[in-house]
């Protein structure tokens, strides 16, 4: 019978030795206290990424937002529809280019912005880690991201 190798995780098929599972499973815990925030806001954690972006910078295209949040147009574009009919984002086609969609936050969606601004402080309490640790632990999944995306 052959033994668990306690000395090689990524030999084990153990639930709890696998990375996909601590990141899959820390992302569900995340995604709750965003959830729990966001609902003042009226808002979904992707919608809020969708903001997050545009309060960067306005009056993007919807390929622009998808290379920063990793979306595609299929994904992205219900998403989009979404904060529309919220009224926090409009839609227009771009006048040089009628197959481009130009994204733009309405006053709404810019006075969000000011509401929205307790929200990393109050996931940065909950996560109960120093801000050393934090921004090592940022630069280690950015990283690994990095690592993944070359294996596409």
């Amino acid at each position: 019978m052959k033994q668990k190798d306690t000395h090689n995780p990524a030999a084990s098929l153990l639930l709890d030795d696998q990375l996909c599972f601590a990141l899959y499973s820390t992302s569900l815990a995340m995604n709750k206290v965003y959830r729990k925030l966001l609902r003042s806001l009226g808002i979904t954690y992707p919608q809020y990424l969708v903001m997050l972006v545009l309060w960067e910078g306005d009056e993007l295209t919807v390929s622009e937002i998808g290379e920063r949040l990793f979306l595609d147009s299929a994904t992205l574009t219900p998403l989009l529809k979404r904060l529309e009919l919220a009224g926090l984002v409009r839609r227009d086609r771009a006048q040089n280019d009628e197959r481009q969609v130009i994204v733009s936050l309405t006053t709404a969606g810019r006075a969000l912005h000011a509401k929205a601004r307790m929200v990393p402080v109050a996931v940065t309490c909950a996560t109960q880690c120093s801000a050393e640790e934090l921004a090592a632990t940022k630069l280690a999944l950015e990283r690994l991201r990095g690592h993944f995306l070359e294996h596409e």
